[in-house]
């Protein structure tokens, strides 16, 4: 009995390790993408007047990227259900939009195709915490700190696209 209960343990840590370990790679990735071309090219835009320091954005994504695994990892560890599954597909795709603003905006410097991402991005958020809440309530609510900093991300997209 000891010993299932060990061998389970170690089964859920796992997944909250691999949920932390996932969210916390893509931001790394996307961070890549993105420090790559702050100082020359971003550093050129136009940019409205409530545009955050950029010391500001790795602070705050990285507890966005945590609270984001400790979400999934919640999500993850409830038994299988076609509920639980497609909640889960959700949440990646989500997380896919979320990876691929990055590369759009400073790899590619198209800030109006990252505009169009991150309008998906934000429904996707939406969804995701929608169909969070019906499996934990906590998981949706570690997702509105995310929903609310990438709302305000797409009015700040939108601002640095209408003033270039």
């Amino acid at each position: 009995m000891a010993y299932n209960l060990l061998i389970i343990g170690k089964y859920v840590y796992m997944k909250l390790v691999l949920s932390l370990l996932i969210t916390l790679s893509v931001g790394f990735v996307a961070g890549i993408a993105t420090a790559a071309n702050v100082d020359e090219w971003y550093a050129g835009l136009n940019k409205p007047a409530f545009n955050p320091p950029n010391s500001l954005f790795m602070p705050v994504w990285t507890v966005l990227y945590v609270l984001m695994g400790i979400s999934l990892y919640l999500v993850w560890k409830k038994p299988p259900t076609p509920a639980r599954n497609n909640a889960l597909i959700i949440f990646f795709v989500q997380l896919a939009l979320n990876f691929s603003w990055s590369f759009i905006f400073f790899s590619l410097h198209q800030p109006g195709w990252a505009l169009v991402d991150i309008v998906a991005l934000l429904l996707g958020i939406a969804v995701t915490i929608n169909v969070f809440r019906h499996l934990s309530k906590t998981a949706a609510w570690l997702l509105v700190p995310y929903f609310l900093w990438v709302a305000f991300a797409t009015v700040l997209n939108t601002a640095i696209y209408q003033l270039n």
